[in-house]
Parts: structure tokens; sequence; C-alpha cells
């Protein structure tokens, strides 16, 4: 009688541990994923870093001027407003942001994007 007991007991802790085996397998591939998004934040930050040092204002008497730039261009066109903005997002693509309404400010990871390819060339 106890040599079934113990067999019985055997299948059940050998059922728990194929349950763990599972959960472990799950907890594995969760940890994947996030050591892969950590990776590419870790990029896309480096890459915000850069551009922030290099787009940093060197001193306070440039935000003087940063600030009295909106009145003396007041007499804009609206085309050198859309050349500007559109210089802006090329620049943004070509430092590897997504610019198109898909995954705008996306870190392109896969090379050119079409969709924003096509937003650049209309």
């Amino acid at each position: 009688m106890e040599k079934k007991n113990i067999f019985a007991h055997i299948q059940e802790i050998e059922a728990q541990m194929e349950t763990m085996r599972l959960n472990l397998g799950d907890w594995k591939q969760t940890v994947k994923e996030l050591m892969e998004v950590n990776q590419r934040l870790t990029l896309e930050n480096e890459q915000l870093r850069k551009i922030l040092k290099r787009e940093a204002p060197p001193g306070p008497s440039s935000k003087t001027e940063a600030v009295g730039k909106p009145s003396a261009q007041s007499g804009n066109t609206s085309d050198e407003v859309v050349g500007e903005g559109y210089d802006n997002l090329a620049r943004l693509y070509h430092e590897g942001f997504h610019i198109c309404n898909v995954n705008f400010g996306h870190l392109r990871t896969e090379g050119d994007c079409l969709f924003c390819l096509s937003f650049l060339n209309k």
C-alpha cells in the first residue's frame, strides 16, 4: 500500500516540477522582452542626450536672445515657417527618429521607414 502512495506522491511532485518549468520559461521570456525594451530605451536616451548637448544654449545670454527672437521674426511668411518645420522633421529623421504618424518620436532601429520617407517626399 505504501508503494502506491509513494508512486502517487512522485507523480504529484513531477507535475509540480513541470508547472514550475513552464513558469520559469514564461519568466525567462518576460525578462528577455524587458531587457530588449531596456536596451532600446537606453539607445534612445543616449541619442536624445547627444541632441540636447548639441542644441543646448551655451550660456544665459542666449536665453535672452531666444526670447527676443519671436518678436523680431513676427513678419515671417508662412513659407519660411513651413520650410523650417520641414527641415526640423528631416533632421529628426536623419538622427534616427520616426516622423511618421505611425511611430512618431520612436527610435528607428530597422533602417528606413517607408511612412517617414513618403511623408518627407510630400
